[in-house]
C-alpha cells in the first residue's frame, strides 16, 4: 500500500486503449464525452495522441460502459453478453481441480454464449494455445474485443491458481490497430503478428496446477476486478519491474546509476544492459516511464499543486517538469488537469 500522498505508479494505459473502449457507445449513438467525464477521463486526451489515462481511470470507464450497455463486452460486438455472465464463468472455473479443467469449462460456459467469435484451448507438442477464430476483424470493435477477451482470460487463468502463468507469446492478426496496442507491456510476453487466430500461448504443464480459489474468493475477485486483472500477477522478478521499484523510492531525489542499480541486482552494468535490451527496455526510459505516470496519477489528484508535483518528481524547476510532461503526453500539465476538471 502506498503511503498516504504518494502516487502508487502503477503502468499508465495509452489513449489509443480509451479509444476502442469507446467503439460500441460510439456505434450506438451514446454520448462518450458524458461516459469519460464519469470515468474522470477527460474528453480532451482523445485528441492527443501520447497521453495516457490511470488504470483506476480505465476500470472505471470499463464499469460505466458496462452499465450503460448492458454488455460485458461493452457494445463492441453485435451480440451482447449477458450481465452477469462474467461473475457465473468465474464461479463455476473456480468450483474445479485443475486449471486445464477450469480453462475447459470456462471456454465451454462462453461458447454457449458467444456469437462473434469462437475461444477454444488447444494442446500440442507441450504448448496450450488459448486461440480465438470465426471472428468479423474488418471492423475495429469485434477485433478489440477479442484482444479483451483474451486479456480478461489471462486475468482469470493466473487468478484461478493465484499466481502468474508465463506466457510464450500473444498471437495476433497483423493489423495497424492491433500494433497500436500495450499488449506486450500488460501480459509481458512478445507479440507475434501475422496469426490466423488471437490468442496467447504457455507451456502444457501449467494446465496441471491446482486451483486455489473457491466461491468466497469469487466474491472478493469480482469486487476489484476489471482493475485487479490490470496489476494483480505482473512478472516482479523482470528486470524491469525490479528497477522500477527501485526508482520509485527515489523519485523525489536523485535515483540510483546503472553501476548502483547493478551493485543491488547482483549484476554487472553489462548484464544489467543485456538483460535490459532482452525485455526491449533501458534504463533511461524505465525512468522517464515511471515519473510519467507518476505524475499522470498525481495530476488526477487536485491536493497537490504544479509545483508540489515537480518536486515530488524529483524536478527543481516546475518549468523542466513542465516540458518533460509535455513531451511525454503533448499536453502541458495544468492543460491536462484542466481538462479533466471540466
Amino acid at each position: 500500500m502506498a503511503r498516504p500522498g504518494t502516487a502508487h505508479t502503477h503502468h499508465t494505459i495509452a489513449i489509443q486503449q480509451v479509444q476502442q473502449l469507446l467503439y460500441g457507445a460510439q456505434a450506438r449513438g451514446l454520448d462518450t464525452h458524458a461516459l469519460l467525464r464519469r470515468a474522470g477521463i477527460a474528453p480532451a486526451l482523445l485528441d492527443a495522441p501520447l497521453s495516457r489515462v490511470t488504470q483506476a481511470q480505465c476500470a472505471t470507464l470499463i464499469g460505466v460502459l458496462r452499465h450503460h450497455l448492458r454488455d460485458e463486452l461493452w457494445g463492441l460486438c453485435p451480440h451482447p453478453l449477458p450481465p452477469g455472465s462474467f461473475a457465473l464463468g468465474c464461479e463455476l472455473m473456480a468450483d474445479t481441480r485443475t486449471l486445464g479443467e477450469a480453462l475447459a469449462r470456462g471456454l465451454r460456459y462462453y461458447r454457449l454464449l458467444l456469437h462473434d467469435f469462437v475461444p477454444r484451448l488447444q494442446v500440442r507438442d507441450g504448448v496450450a494455445t488459448l486461440a480465438l477464430t470465426g471472428g468479423d476483424r474488418s471492423a475495429p470493435g469485434p477485433a478489440f474485443a477479442e484482444r479483451a477477451f483474451c486479456f480478461l482470460a489471462y486475468g482469470w487463468t493466473c487468478w484461478l491458481v493465484g499466481r502468474r502463468v508465463p506466457l510464450l507469446a500473444v498471437d495476433y492478426p497483423d493489423s495497424v490497430l492491433a500494433r497500436s496496442m500495450d499488449t506486450s507491456t500488460l501480459l509481458q510476453a512478445p507479440v507475434v503478428y501475422g496469426q490466423p487466430h488471437t490468442g496467447w500461448r504457455f507451456e502444457a504443464r501449467w494446465l496441471d496446477l491446482p486451483v486455489v480459489q473457491n466461491q468466497h474468493s469469487v466474491l472478493e475477485f469480482l469486487r476489484q476486478a476489471p482493475a485487479s486483472l490490470l496489476v494483480r500477477y505482473r512478472d516482479q522478478t523482470r528486470v524491469t519491474e525490479r528497477i522500477r521499484s527501485l526508482f520509485r523510492k527515489h523519485l523525489a531525489g536523485e535515483t540510483p546509476s546503472l553501476d548502483e542499480v547493478g551493485k543491488r541486482l547482483a549484476m554487472t552494468p553489462q548484464t544489467l544492459r543485456r538483460r535490459l535490451r532482452e525485455e526491449a527496455q533501458t534504463f533511461r526510459g524505465i525512468k522517464e516511464e515511471l515519473r510519467r505516470d507518476a505524475a499522470i496519477e498525481y495530476l488526477a489528484r487536485t491536493e497537490f499543486t504544479l509545483p508540489e508535483i515537480a518536486a515530488r518528481l524529483g524536478y527543481s524547476e516546475a518549468s523542466t517538469f513542465h516540458r518533460a510532461f509535455k513531451q511525454w503526453t503533448e499536453l502541458a500539465p495544468g492543460e491536462y488537469r484542466q481538462t479533466r476538471l471540466r
